[in-house]
């Protein structure tokens, strides 16, 4: 599934009121080490996630699990009160023990223990987007779904997405509610949720690749300097580039917590891959 032009489109419509910018800002990096504790340099930190909003962004993915909780507490110190039509994201379903540990855990008690919690952090009623980090194989998965359709309910969700899912697993959920997200593993070297990416676009669901820029395309590097060499761009530009023309409902959440690296990030939107740059890419 490739776009026949080089022309994409800037903007996605989430769940039928949401309009945002395509190019967002995933936020696990602005922890510390193995995504645990706080960054090394906080004041950095801010400095990105400013500098994110001010550069367009208005879709900020986050998770509880990212630190545990400093992601969330960061967006909020850095952007609280939140400008007009920034939408953030966040997901529960993970347990943490250390740097680089992550347990699943989808049972209602604990969703409904870190739901509050992001809400808290956030410093928000309302969350626009939750998603849930992965199915728990260890809970029914009617049990997670019922307590987000509550959730929903009740209003402290407005949307639903879901994380690292197969087409027949969104079906199941939608039998729930409307799955409007769905974060997988995607990016340039590793298409193994293609199938789920053509169904999302298919169903107007947005399809957000988390890990965008896996390191491990070695034998894609030829290529890729090709077109990056045409375009006066980076390699790591021309992956991100690649997704962003690949799809329109692809969201692209590139992280960072480095200013320089955000800003780098950030002109992938003005890239515009031809449909030769198209072909020789796939």
């Amino acid at each position: 599934m490739t776009m026949k032009t080089g022309k994409s489109e800037k903007t996605f419509n989430l769940g039928g009121n949401l309009t945002i910018n395509r190019l967002g800002f995933g936020s696990m990096r602005i922890t510390g080490p193995g995504i645990w504790g706080p960054p090394k340099d906080e004041k950095e930190v801010l400095r990105v996630l400013k500098r994110a909003v001010e550069l367009g962004v208005n879709f900020i993915d986050t998770a509880d699990s990212y630190g545990p909780n400093v992601s969330e507490e960061l967006i909020a110190k850095a952007l609280y009160p939140y400008p007009k039509g920034l939408v953030i994201a966040t997901k529960g379903g993970f347990l943490r023990g250390g740097p680089n540990e992550w347990t699943i855990d989808a049972s209602p008690v604990h969703l409904n223990e870190v739901l509050e919690g992001s809400r808290k952090r956030l410093k928000l009623d309302t969350i626009d987007l939750y998603q849930l980090h992965r199915i728990d194989p260890e809970v029914p998965a009617e049990k997670t779904f019922e307590f987000l359709q509550k959730a929903q309910h009740q209003g402290k969700i407005k949307h639903i997405g879901l994380s690292e899912v197969s087409v027949e697993d969104i079906k199941k959920a939608q039998q729930f509610f409307n799955v409007v997200s769905v974060e997988n593993m995607y990016s340039f070297s590793n298409r193994v949720w293609e199938k789920v990416l053509q169904y999302c676009n298919n169903n107007k669901i947005a399809f957000i690749p988390w890990f965008p820029l896996d390191a491990g395309y070695t034998e894609n590097l030829k290529v890729l300097e090709r077109v990056a060499n045409r375009h006066s761009a980076s390699i790591r530009q021309i992956a991100l580039s690649w997704l962003y023309h690949h799809s329109n409902n692809i969201l692209l959440i590139p992280g960072t917590s480095n200013v320089e690296h955000l800003e780098e990030n950030m002109k992938v939107g003005s890239i515009e891959l031809t449909e030769d740059d198209m072909k020789g890419l796939e």
